[in-house]
């Protein structure tokens, strides 16, 4: 039972906070809760060293902005210029997904230069060694979201370690011409000896269906059909699962009385949970800035929570890549991919800019 316990996770949450209500989804709210938060963290930075609360509600419509413009155009350069400069309505349908954090990185910079220009008494680098802070707390819960999406995982682990993302293959099965009450996928305990530690595990998805005017026979019939093509012919399917094409579908059709209920034996692939590796790493960079700020506050040099901040989450990033698939077709040919080649400046940025403010010092604390 312990082992069981201790290899894959079969992983499959609605993305939707209400199920029914789809439009309300754990990415949106966590995005939403980040900046949220963030603007709570700001009032206090500006509380406590002195400077005037109200500009925090400047400041937010500024990150707010740049974050979301600056996310999206960078996917749009960076990873699918040709789609969306072929039909650039599209750049606009933020809510099919296609976010780029460094997009979101220089959209932000920028965003606060043109906030601190217009706004006297603050420097430049003085706004961004704070900004940084709330910035790694928001992006810990943006992965978050990401992993109650079930997007942007890691790779095949090629063990019987790992995340089986069953989600979008549960969507899929929904969508079958019978009357599906509910569909869950899950860990069978009773399949261990199937393991062969080579990424392909055991899991059982049931399908509670209503009964109507099928006979046992003709529903089996379908089902068999129907199910068996949507586990090996779409492409999500074949990413997320590993039902073999040519034995018969392992399904077992049993009358409960009020409703029938399928139970599909087939297999998952174990992947990389890159999500919660990113924002456990970003969640711990909040934790280390916010301590230094905390314990320095006014007396730190302007530049060092921001190169910090740069070594650490793209370095993090570059090294987390590593372990994650390739959002687009064109970097599975490549040696490092774009989230790797776009980190690199973005760390020598932040060395260039500790080195500086080291040289700097402490600033004299105020009597």
């Amino acid at each position: 039972m312990i082992e069981s316990l201790l290899n894959y996770v079969v992983w499959d949450p609605n993305p939707a906070v209400f199920a029914g209500f789809e439009r309300l989804r754990w990415y949106s709210l966590l995005f939403a809760l980040g900046f949220i938060i963030s603007q709570q963290f700001m009032v206090h930075f500006f509380r406590k060293e002195g400077h005037d609360e109200t500009l925090v509600d400047k400041l937010t419509i500024y990150m707010v902005l740049a974050t979301i413009i600056g996310a999206r155009l960078g996917h749009v350069l960076f990873y699918e210029p040709e789609k969306y400069l072929s039909n650039p309505i599209d750049i606009l349908k933020v809510w099919e997904g296609g976010l780029a954090s460094h997009g979101a990185a220089i959209a932000i910079l920028f965003a606060l230069w043109l906030y601190a220009k217009r706004t006297p008494g603050q420097s430049y680098l003085w706004v961004v060694d704070r900004i940084v802070i709330v910035t790694a707390m928001t992006g810990a819960l943006i992965r978050f979201g990401n992993l109650m999406n079930s997007e942007i995982g890691g790779k095949d682990t090629g063990s019987d370690f790992g995340f089986v993302y069953a989600w979008e293959a549960e969507d899929i099965l929904a969508t079958l011409r019978v009357p599906i009450e509910s569909i869950d996928a899950y860990k069978p305990e009773d399949r261990q000896s199937e393991l062969q530690n080579n990424g392909i595990v055991p899991l059982n998805i049931d399908l509670k269906i209503e009964k109507g005017s099928y006979s046992v026979d003709d529903l089996e019939s379908t089902l068999r059909r129907d199910i068996k093509y949507a586990l090996t012919q779409f492409n999500s399917s074949r990413e997320y699962l590993a039902e073999p094409i040519e034995p018969p579908l392992n399904l077992t059709l049993t009358d409960k009385g009020d409703f029938y209920l399928a139970t599909v034996k087939t297999f998952g692939r174990t992947k990389y949970p890159t999500q919660i590796y990113e924002s456990l790493s970003y969640f711990a960079i909040f934790l280390v800035l916010f301590g230094i700020w905390n314990k320095y506050k006014e007396r730190l040099p302007e530049g060092i929570l921001l190169g910090l901040f740069l070594i650490s989450v793209f370095g993090m990033r570059f090294i987390w890549e590593y372990f994650k698939a390739a959002q687009v077709d064109f970097e599975e040919t490549m040696a490092l991919n774009m989230g790797q080649i776009l980190s690199i400046p973005l760390v020598i940025a932040g060395i260039i800019l500790v080195i500086r403010a080291l040289k700097n010092g402490l600033k004299p604390a105020k009597n």
